[in-house]
């Protein structure tokens, strides 16, 4: 079947042009103006959503999006609250994609397969679980495909050779390219080796690959649009949030428009990097 994220995929392709996939935690800094961001993510050019699962222990983020998910869970967002957010999203965007980002315990303590029942309801489209490696695949990976919903694996700089048809081998939707060795937030990419990296990953599966992990500035989504089918922006979108809230990490007046003004630089530099347009 063809989802979502196929379906922006394909169009992105035939604009000739990369993605651009942003990040945020759900419920953060609040419910409320976390759903007026999650809103306004698209028309500011979000072409893909990542939609962080809040977890007490997020093993695979740095300080930034940590904090995001303490503040979140500060305020109450719970699984339950975050699949009722893609829902009430759903009510006025059909076509944008979401992907839920996380780690496995919640979905865990949720029950795997009400969870996937209440997510495709919902309107998700794919999940990134950081902490299911390809050996775990019959716990999460393959019945979310069962279900019609996605599963984006995410491939390192030290994934070798023979590490990579495995960690491919279930992955739907795209692949995403970790440019940098560490946590989400704490390093600048190589460009001139993720673009070698992402063409050896391209010969290896026709699924689309994005880029992200230190992706900061409007020039650093250019540079690595260059070659990747998509930028993904988590940490920047993040701390430009955390910028504009009180000395209580209370949203403000400013708190959308912080987001929605980064995102649309990152989205003009994203559309700088110009690839001739498929037939």
């Amino acid at each position: 079947m063809t989802t979502r994220i196929d379906t922006r995929f394909a169009a992105l392709k035939r604009e000739g042009r990369a993605g651009l996939v942003t990040f945020v935690s759900a419920g953060d800094p609040d419910p409320k103006t976390s759903l007026a961001i999650l809103e306004a993510l698209p028309g500011a050019g979000a072409d893909v959503i990542e939609l962080g699962m809040p977890f007490s222990d997020p093993m695979s983020d740095g300080p930034t999006i940590q904090a995001s998910s303490q503040r979140a869970l500060a305020h109450g967002q719970t699984l339950v609250k975050t699949l009722a957010m893609v829902r009430e999203f759903r009510a006025t965007d059909d076509a944008t994609p979401i992907v839920l980002m996380g780690y496995f315990n919640p979905i865990y303590v949720h029950g795997v397969e009400r969870f996937l029942i209440e997510a495709k309801d919902a309107g998700v489209d794919g999940l990134i679980v950081v902490d299911l490696p390809p050996e775990e695949d019959d716990e999460l990976c393959v019945p979310a495909l069962k279900a019609g919903i996605s599963f984006v694996r995410l491939i390192t700089p030290t994934t070798d050779a023979a590490r990579l048809p495995a960690v491919l081998s279930n992955t739907s939707g795209f692949v995403y390219y970790v440019s940098i060795t560490g946590v989400t937030g704490t390093a600048a990419p190589d460009f001139a080796a993720v673009g070698r990296a992402v063409a050896a990953i391209k010969a290896k599966t026709p699924l689309p690959v994005a880029v992200g992990f230190g992706v900061r500035s409007a020039d650093d989504a250019a540079a690595i649009a260059a070659g990747a089918d998509a930028v993904v922006v988590g940490s920047a979108l993040v701390a430009a949030i955390k910028g504009s809230l009180d000395a209580n990490d209370a949203a403000t007046s400013a708190t959308v428009e912080a987001a929605e003004r980064l995102v649309r630089e990152l989205a003009a530099g994203v559309r700088r990097a110009q690839r001739p347009a498929a037939e």
